[in-house]
């Protein structure tokens, strides 16, 4: 390790040469109590920036307790995001051309995710940023480097992590929050209940481009008392809101009352929420899945006869591929592949639902026979899916009242406020009768299905190309993953993490031609576990934009890659 004075001295020296001089700086240097890592130096000014670690002693540092994953991850984010606060009051420097004298920190946006921006261990922590290298074209600017390097970032560093009372206060309750937040979602499943709404919760975002709620006229939330619950959280003692059971739950309503707002907010409940958002105590069980019609996606191997069957010329659907499915094959094949990985609560809104897949009600019934009709509509397997795989829904329906007959509990989003309405619901649906939505055959179960590994190729041109695209793509390889439609994506860093997440199941072998996909999911996750998520890097140093993703959005990608083959597992007899 050397001393920041080399570092200024090369800049020095360097100064005014071509950008590929800038190579000469990689490596480390300590600034006192701070070291500088420089990892990775970008090719040209315009290229991704450079990647520089800064690192301090832990032993140095007076920081709140993370002698849990909670309590860890949970100050890793505040961390970042501190940092990003002081970056922003630096602005940007104004250093010549293309991304010169950038400085960035991926800190996140409403939901505290495991992330790579900032690491701690038990001997230091370490802020991971994006740093563009000044330059005029192509010319080093090597006095603005070093004010950034030498001068700057070990400042930063400085600020960031070494907290006042204040700060530290800050801190605390920051990881407070998140440990609320993972103490109610861990009572969900005793309590059966799959999601819960405290009291005061603001669900409304500003707009429908920003997740960052609604300041003005936002209704804070207050549960109907018939379904009002009371959970214990280790900060904030016992507290009160809207549990929502296990089983069929329908959330009705006129247009623009809350309905899809409040799903879209139980969605996002499977992630915490950083203090001040408004859905900090808004939790979703984690198996939480949404649901969607999906026209024109592929779908590949999948057993679709639970919901889909007696096509015409006898074809069967028992092992469905289609390259271009319809709203309703998509959404049968979306409902069977979250259930293979281990979903047990599906979230549906029916303005993204297809029509002939959710329901067909008595008059249609009586003109088009079953056995003329392919599709088991949703509605007729929905209480069936509780009963024999105890998997619970959450459906959003304003238009069909047919689901009154099958709903466990009815909420009734009126004026933003809910409304329990389960024993009107069930008056109404018995004086109209009409209501034998039953299963033609007991549950089938999920098929499972093993990836076939030479069909999952990233590379192009012999070289390994993944490249993220916002959350709704990812660049695989020759191929294209449309993410458009996995609505619980809701972070870049996510998609990120994505494509390489697959390159490293590859590598390790978990995808070997002989595991079930669940089983594929289950090694990677332990293996992000013990190493975290660093694992997944091919950079030398720091991965520092990288978050956490679950399973389901991982299964989600490799399901909508069009080389991806499978084989089905189906148990001997």
């Amino acid at each position: 390790m050397r001393d920041i004075g080399v570092l200024r001295s090369t800049l020095r020296r360097i100064d005014r040469r071509g950008y590929k001089a800038y190579e000469e700086i990689r490596g480390l240097y300590r600034a006192a109590d701070v070291v500088l890592a420089i990892d990775h130096v970008q090719g040209d000014p315009y290229a991704p920036p450079s990647r520089v670690r800064l690192i301090v002693e832990r032993q140095r540092l007076t920081l709140p307790d993370v002698s849990s994953r909670v309590r860890r991850i949970a100050l890793e984010d505040f961390l970042a995001r501190r940092a990003q606060q002081i970056i922003d009051r630096l602005g940007r420097r104004r250093a010549g051309t293309g991304r010169s004298g950038l400085i960035a920190i991926d800190a996140g946006g409403q939901e505290v995710l495991e992330r790579t921006a900032c690491r701690i261990t038990d001997e230091r922590v370490e802020l991971r940023l994006s740093v563009g290298l000044p330059a005029a074209g192509r010319t080093i600017l090597g006095d603005r480097a070093e004010e950034i390097l030498a001068d700057l970032l070990p400042e930063i560093a400085r600020t960031t992590l070494y907290l006042d009372r204040v700060a530290l206060a800050e801190a605390e309750q920051f990881i407070a929050v998140v440990e609320d937040a993972e103490a109610l979602r861990a009572q969900l499943p005793e309590q059966r209940l799959v999601a819960f709404v405290g009291r005061g919760a603001i669900l409304p975002r500003r707009s429908g481009v920003s997740q960052e709620p609604l300041r003005e006229g936002a209704i804070p939330f207050e549960a109907p008392p018939s379904l009002e619950v009371e959970l214990a959280t280790p900060h904030s003692g016992r507290v009160r809101g809207m549990g929502i059971p296990e089983g069929m739950t329908l959330i009705v309503g006129g247009g623009f009352h809350g309905k899809s707002t409040l799903l879209e907010a139980l969605a996002r409940g499977v992630y915490n929420h950083i203090p001040g958002d408004g859905r900090e105590r808004v939790v979703t069980r984690s198996d939480a899945v949404v649901i969607r019609a999906e026209d024109g996606r592929r779908v590949v191997g999948v057993d679709l006869s639970a919901f889909i069957r007696n096509l015409p010329l006898g074809r069967s659907t028992e092992c469905f591929t289609s390259d271009d499915a319809s709203g309703s094959t998509s959404q049968a094949a979306n409902i069977l592949e979250a259930l293979e990985v281990g979903a047990r609560v599906l979230l549906m809104d029916e303005d993204t639902c297809a029509t002939n897949f959710m329901i067909r009600d008595h008059l249609m019934r009586e003109l088009v026979p079953a056995d003329a009709e392919p599709i088991v509509p949703f509605i007729d397997r929905v209480r069936q899916l509780y009963r024999s795989a105890g998997v619970s829904t959450v459906l959003v329906m304003g238009g069909a009242g047919d689901y009154l007959h099958v709903a466990d509990t009815v909420i009734w989003m009126r004026s933003y406020r809910p409304e329990d309405v389960t024993e009107r619901a069930r008056a109404l649906a018995q004086r109209h009768g009409d209501g034998a939505f039953e299963p033609p055959d007991p549950w089938p179960g999920v098929v499972a299905r093993v990836p076939v590994p030479e069909s999952i190729d990233p590379r192009r041109r012999d070289r390994t190309r993944v490249k993220a695209y916002g959350t709704e793509e990812v660049a695989f390889g020759y191929e294209s993953i449309d993410l458009s439609h996995v609505e619980q994506i809701v972070d870049p860093s996510q998609t990120r993490a994505i494509g390489l997440a697959l390159v490293y199941a590859l590598e390790q072998g978990f995808i070997d031609g002989r595991r079930p996909l669940a089983a594929i999911l289950d090694a990677l996750e332990a293996a992000i576990d013990r190493h975290g998520l660093d694992v997944l890097s091919p950079f030398r140093g720091h991965p520092g934009d990288f978050a956490r993703l679950r399973r389901f959005e991982l299964a989600a990608a490799l399901n909508r890659l069009r080389t991806l083959e499978v084989r089905q597992l189906r148990p001997s007899r």
